[in-house]
């Protein structure tokens, strides 16, 4: 399952949204790919106030302090979609 990371370096709370993605990764099957908002005038105006944003299917379904267990079920419930 392919995971949008939206962030900007020096975050702190990026860092631990990261930190919870890739302990979910191996469980999940997730393919993480890290978008820097700053890179993006778009995504820098979409996402500044909220960072980090978790995406799956253009969907978010997490940001700003993450938590695991939140995270888990929407990935759940995505993956039940798809089946």
């Amino acid at each position: 399952m392919n995971v949008d990371f939206y962030t900007k370096k020096g975050c702190p709370l990026c860092d631990k949204g990261y930190a919870l993605l890739k302990e979910l990764a191996d469980s999940y099957s997730l393919v993480i790919q890290c978008h820097d908002i700053y890179q993006d005038d778009v995504l820098l105006e979409k996402y500044q106030l909220k960072i980090p944003v978790v995406c799956i299917d253009d969907q978010e379904i997490g940001y700003g302090l993450l938590e695991k267990e939140s995270l888990q079920k929407q990935i759940e419930r995505i993956r039940s979609i798809k089946q």
